[in-house]
C-alpha cells in the first residue's frame, strides 16, 4: 500500500461522512455521497468490493435519491394538500436549516400550513396536509438514512475481510 491509497482512504471515508450528514441536511446528496465513498474504496488496496456489490448499491442510492423528492409531494397530496404545500414546505425546508435539526423537521411542516393557509383560508384542511408533509419528509430522511447506513456498513465489512 502506498500513500495514494491512504489519500484514496481518508477521501472515502470524508465521502461516507458527509454521505450520512447529508441524509439529514437536504442541501447535500446523502446517499449518492456515500457511494462516492466506497466507489473510491474500491480503487484502493484495502478492500475488494465487487462490481456486482457496486451495481446494486448505485442503483439503490439513485432510486433513494429519486423518491427523496416524490416522498414528501406524495405525502402532502396523499392528505389533501396542494402545490402550495409542497412549495410552502420547500421554502420551510430551506429556511429551517438556519436553525438545527430542529428547523429542518419544523419548516417543511410549518411551510406546508403556511402554504396551504394561503391557498385555502381552512385550519384543519392546512394541518391535515401540513402533517402529510412532515410524514413524506420523515419518510424520505428515513430511506437516504437507511441506504446511506447501509453503504457504510459494507465499507466497514470490505476493510476487515
Amino acid at each position: 500500500m502506498n500513500i495514494v491509497d491512504y489519500l484514496l482512504l481518508a477521501l472515502a471515508i470524508l465521502f461516507l461522512v458527509t454521505g450520512i450528514l447529508g441524509c439529514l441536511v437536504p442541501v447535500l446528496p446523502g446517499p449518492p455521497l456515500s457511494f462516492a465513498g466506497i466507489l473510491i474504496l474500491h480503487f484502493t488496496d484495502f478492500a475488494d468490493i465487487s462490481a456486482n456489490k457496486l451495481i446494486i448499491l448505485a442503483v439503490i442510492a439513485l432510486v433513494v435519491s429519486v423518491l427523496d423528492y416524490l416522498v414528501p409531494i406524495w405525502g402532502t397530496k396523499k392528505f389533501g394538500g396542494s402545490k402550495y404545500g409542497t412549495r410552502g414546505a420547500t421554502i420551510g425546508l430551506i429556511i429551517g436549516l438556519f436553525f438545527g435539526p430542529v428547523g429542518i423537521i419544523a419548516g417543511p411542516f410549518l411551510g406546508a400550513l403556511i402554504g396551504e393557509m394561503i391557498n385555502k383560508d381552512d385550519i384543519k384542511y392546512a394541518l391535515k396536509a401540513a402533517i402529510g408533509s412532515l410524514i413524506g419528509f420523515m419518510t424520505g430522511v428515513g430511506l437516504k438514512l437507511a441506504v446511506s447506513l447501509l453503504i457504510t456498513f459494507y465499507f466497514v465489512r470490505a476493510m476487515m475481510v
